[in-house]
């Protein structure tokens, strides 16, 4: 079939592989936490229970999956709703996020903190280049860690707290504007992946006052000139969806729309941003947002989110 004149195919059970109920995890259902890989394990770095109180700042890491293990009930970052994490030079980085509790009252941070056991962290810098802000896009490309995007208010703020600036660094301490005005639509609640070289930036959008969900994407070879490959992907426009790179393939997973009002549970992949093929199971984890999503073992995983209610399930899928 064709939507807005863009080929779409689907796939029922690509090489007829479902997805794998791997476990139900120890940890606190929740959404909105820090992910990433680093030695060789799962890492869940805090996230969101509830909006009466203090954003959990646990940290927790398995092996396979399937068992996992308390690093630490309270690690010295606050902001952990919405945080920008990933693996870099070997340590996890927690940058940025929101903290909405009593004391200090609700923020958004431009710290970065950095641990090579999840245990002891080490904060590079109190206050980054780039101004206090959660949900933004964040990955290791070319060298150096890239934050792209994002808002600096969550609740309370507005189309003025968006940002479509694109900042780097070699360690998390000294950050570089690469450019302070991309031509993608200022926005946060969005992904960013590094396929063949070039740097992704896909959907996203705001939640409050005024939604906005897009469902463009975007590419780049230095963080600087980038290239819109879609203004419309076939999947719906949407917030808080995951997004990967696995098997030499872009792939995108889940997450929420106002319009329609709904969780997605859905599955796409491309190689080039351009072209998308729908990935159908017949078994396959609840449709949720602001899920953690993995590439670790030759296996693309899924866990926690708010599924309507959150979620603490672990789920896998390999391809053969």
């Amino acid at each position: 079939m064709k939507m807005l004149g863009i080929a779409v195919m689907t796939v029922t059970g690509l090489y007829g592989q479902d997805w794998t109920r791997v476990a139900e995890a120890p940890w606190t259902p929740r959404d909105s936490q820090g992910e990433l890989v680093h030695n060789n394990r799962l890492w869940i770095l805090g996230g969101w229970f509830n909006s009466f109180e203090a954003p959990p700042r646990d940290v927790w890491s398995s092996g396979d999956g399937k068992q996992w293990e308390r690093v630490t009930a309270a690690a010295p970052w606050l902001h952990s709703d919405l945080p920008m994490t990933l693996s870099f030079r070997d340590r996890m980085w927690m940058m940025g996020g929101w903290y909405n509790g009593r004391l200090p009252g609700h923020s958004a941070s431009n710290a970065v903190w950095h641990s090579q056991d999840g245990k002891n962290w080490t904060q590079a810098t109190e206050a980054a280049g780039w101004s206090p802000r959660l949900a933004a896009a964040a990955v290791a490309f070319n060298g150096r860690m890239w934050i792209l995007g994002g808002t600096e208010d969550y609740y309370f703020g507005d189309a003025k707290s968006l940002k479509n600036d694109v900042w780097s660094s070699a360690d998390g301490k000294t950050w570089r504007l690469e450019t302070a005005a991309a031509p993608w639509v200022a926005r946060a609640y969005h992904q960013a992946v590094v396929l063949d070289g070039r740097l992704y930036v896909m959907g996203g959008g705001n939640y409050v006052p005024e939604y906005a969900a897009f469902n463009d994407v975007w590419s780049s070879a230095d963080g600087k000139n980038w290239r819109k490959e879609t203004g419309a992907a076939p999947w719906h426009p949407r917030l808080w969806f995951g997004a990967a790179v696995y098997r030499g393939a872009m792939w995108v997973l889940g997450g929420w729309s106002k319009v329609p009002e709904q969780n997605w549970g859905d599955v796409w992949t491309s190689r080039n941003g351009r072209d998308w093929v729908e990935v159908k199971s017949e078994k396959i984890w609840k449709a949720r947002h602001e899920h953690s999503v993995f590439v670790f073992n030759d296996k693309l995983w899924v866990a926690g989110g708010h599924a309507k209610p959150l979620s603490n399930e672990v789920w896998s899928l390999q391809l053969p």
